[in-house]
């Protein structure tokens, strides 16, 4: 009966979160930020097209989204630290409605490009101000899933509002697939003045959290944040010219097989942040070396339409599964300093996009075919492999030292 009763309660309590509408508010601004992040892939081809360009420089669009959020992500939360939150949060989703707009309109490829720029600032310091807000609105006890539930715009946005998009843009243009995004930055930024209550600017000097980049840890985690985006980018960037060149499948497709990945790395997200609790580094060792897996599998599958599609949505999904535990790790280590904790998370995610974004170009540039893209992702990840087995075993040794010295104690 105890057992029953405290179920109940589990399932009431997840039953509030999901009907909380201030989150919801920050999930609909996750999921707009996230459609604009991400749309540009299924557009390369029309792009290029459009602007004659080549593939690898209308991939410098996703290179110069990333670097602009892992710049201004630290440069615009340090500007906007003193601000109440919610204004914080408004003035943010009224620059990325702006920058959205800019896009629609660019009549050149460098005025989309700044466009693009002036779009990103707004990514970076929007996700680590309102994991801030969104931890605030309830209970210490439903902070994790307060946060999630925020985020799960952001892996909406590759279910629902990238295949959508990619759709609109090959069907009426890709400027299409801009101007639809420019009312949901409206209707996101009109949620947040109506539903999300005001919170007061935080306390602490955001310039002395940078102390906590001295712990190696820290550093680790971040690197590993950086090459486990950087492995995703220099595929997923060219993943529909990719699908056009090598699968040889339709435009309709595409949209299709950038449907499924919506899916898989909405699965891979949920199952990582499970299976993560149990023991966060074995499980991503675990998961990395899955991942290398999938991606040699995708090199062979690539000729091949559906075990191509097949792969491509197991490859999302232990992608994925693979950044959950380093999202919670970054919180555990940087524990003495939150707000640049999720901020940089944030930046080292993207720059890890424009790293993956511009090894992918690179090749492209210097005589590789789509084909072989995988194969530099599996070397990064192997990299990352690497830095993941160096700090379980400083995780070790730092349980050790400190048993250690319990015992002299004792």
């Amino acid at each position: 009966m105890a057992a029953f009763e405290a179920s109940s309660e589990v399932i009431a309590e997840r039953k509030n979160i999901l009907l909380h509408t201030p989150l919801m508010a920050l999930a609909i601004a996750a999921f707009g930020i996230g459609t604009s992040e991400f749309i540009i892939m299924g557009l390369l081809p029309n792009l290029a097209t459009d602007f004659k360009v080549s593939i690898p420089k209308a991939g410098v669009l996703v290179t110069g989204y990333a670097l602009s959020v892992t710049v201004g992500a630290p440069i615009v939360a340090i500007a906007t630290a003193r601000l109440e939150r919610k204004l914080a949060l408004l003035l943010l989703m009224g620059v990325f409605t702006l920058g959205n707009l800019a896009c629609a309109v660019a009549p050149t490829y460098n005025l989309l490009f700044a466009a693009r720029v002036l779009t990103a600032l707004c990514h970076g310091a929007f996700f680590g101000i309102g994991s801030v807000v969104a931890s605030n609105l309830v209970p210490r006890n439903q902070r994790a899933q307060a946060i999630a539930l925020m985020f799960s715009g952001l892996t909406l946005a590759n279910v629902l509002g990238v295949p959508a998009g990619t759709a609109l843009g090959q069907a009426f243009g890709w400027r299409s697939a801009f101007w639809a995004i420019v009312p949901i930055g409206v209707v996101a930024a009109a949620a947040v003045f109506f539903l999300v209550p005001s919170q007061a600017a935080g306390t602490g000097g955001l310039l002395h959290e940078f102390r906590v980049l001295r712990k190696p840890q820290v550093l680790l985690v971040l690197a590993m944040s950086v090459l486990t985006s950087a492995s995703l980018f220099c595929v997923f960037t060219y993943i529909a010219p990719m699908l056009l060149a090598v699968t040889r499948v339709s435009p309709h497709a595409v949209t299709l097989t950038l449907l499924l990945f919506g899916v898989g790395i909405t699965i891979g997200n949920l199952l990582g942040g499970t299976l993560s609790d149990w023991r966060p580094m074995t499980f991503l060792i675990g998961a990395l070396i899955t991942l290398i897996t999938s991606l040699i599998a995708l090199y062979y599958a690539e000729p091949y339409t559906i075990p191509a599609v097949i792969m491509i949505l197991i490859w999302g999904a232990v992608q994925f599964a693979a950044g959950a535990p380093l999202q919670s790790r970054i919180v555990e280590q940087a524990a003495a300093a939150p707000n640049l904790a999720s901020t940089l998370n944030q930046g080292a995610f993207n720059f890890g996009n424009a790293t993956g974004a511009s090894l992918g170009g690179m090749m492209l540039t210097a005589g590789f075919t789509y084909r072989q893209l995988p194969l530099a992702s599996i070397i990064v990840t192997l990299i990352t492999l690497c830095l993941s087995i160096l700090s379980a075993k400083l995780d070790r040794k730092h349980r050790d030292a400190r048993i250690a010295e319990e015992r002299s104690i004792l």
